[in-house]
């Protein structure tokens, strides 16, 4: 009799070793599955930058990423074509693959005086993965109502996509502002007549998102280097598009320079400055542009905020081994008014 008991303790404590072996195990918390709000603040000197993510997406540098021809008469080609292992290797290095994910990066300052939004996000433009910004605006305090202007570095649908929902401006106090030679490109019809197919649903888009600002009177164009705020400055920086802009922050003798798409995938075109993509309006342009701020940043060790580089997009240009790396900003909680 008491082996028969022992035995069949033995039966059940293997039946429920089994059961429970076989039985999911789950944590009193479910996982979250979402990622953080995507804001992040710092100060340059008593102006408040907040970096505001729209959303991340496959790049595909594959059928995007151009060099110049080796022939020399300036016809892009395809570079992942002809330098796979290179480009595979480049993006190996900081643990990255083909496609890699991009950021889509947009700017918000507050000077104190006004609240000066810097590109809108693709908004519904480039589907589920993006379209964030409004939400995360709203999660670092501010409120879409409240945003006095809008700088739009250029044309491109990632930048100016938010700019409307349902046809209806999302931001009804701003003025949005563009450069003339962007806004005489993308919004006329002889421009997309002339360019080529790829790019005619950027014509389209831009037409349909800024159409209730201009019926409203609120698109105005600037030329060249201005101040259009106090403190926010307008720098040419051509070649991705006609008019490509970028803007300069500047406060108490503090400055960042929002660069728009002078970088679009860091891991390469760092290392390979001369990589451009099937997107530049003029690539040999675009390639200049970016080598000279590239070199005016290294030697300044100004601030740079980029609409493409790796959430938040806040970093600085540095050399080493005689190449331009890239150095994001050490995470900080120190928001006194007084940065590094």
């Amino acid at each position: 009799m008491p082996f028969r008991k022992s035995l069949c303790r033995l039966f059940l404590t293997a039946a429920v070793a089994a059961f429970c072996l076989s039985t999911p195990v789950f944590a009193d918390a479910p996982q979250v599955r979402s990622q953080a709000p995507g804001y992040y603040r710092m100060m340059i000197g008593s102006y408040e930058v907040t970096a505001l993510l729209d959303g991340t997406h496959p790049f595909p540098l594959d059928t995007v990423m151009t060099e110049q021809s080796s022939q020399g008469d300036g016809t892009p080609q395809n570079y992942y074509d002809k330098n796979r292992q290179q480009a595979d290797h480049l993006l190996a290095v900081t643990f990255q693959k083909t496609p890699p994910e991009g950021s889509i990066n947009a700017f918000l300052v507050n000077t104190g005086a006004k609240l000066v939004l810097i590109d809108t996000g693709a908004g519904t433009l480039y589907g589920e993965c993006c379209g964030k910004l409004i939400e995360n605006l709203r999660a670092a305090g501010y409120k879409p109502e409240q945003v006095d202007e809008i700088l739009l570095t250029h044309l491109h649908m990632d930048h100016v996509g938010g700019l409307t929902q349902a046809g209806k401006m999302v931001f009804p106090r701003a003025i949005v502002r563009v450069n003339k030679l962007d806004a005489d490109y993308w919004l006329s019809q002889q421009g997309e007549q002339s360019a080529p197919t790829f790019l005619h649903a950027i014509f389209e888009a831009d037409k349909a998102v800024l159409a209730p600002y201009i019926r409203a009177g609120k698109l105005q164009t600037f030329e060249g280097t201005q101040e259009l705020v106090p403190g926010i400055q307008s720098v040419p920086a051509p070649g991705h598009t006609p008019g490509h802009t970028a803007y300069k922050i500047s406060s108490e003798g503090q400055s960042i320079l929002v660069w728009g798409d002078v970088v679009h995938v860091a891991a390469i075109q760092f290392p390979e400055p001369g990589v451009t993509v099937k997107y530049d309006s003029g690539p040999a342009q675009a390639l200049a542009t970016r080598g000279a701020v590239f070199s005016e940043a290294a030697k300044t060790g100004i601030w740079i905020a980029a609409a493409h580089i790796s959430f938040p997009g806040f970093g600085h240009i540095a050399i080493q081994d005689g190449k331009y790396v890239w150095v994001p900003a050490n995470y900080s909680t120190n928001l006194n008014g007084k940065t590094n």
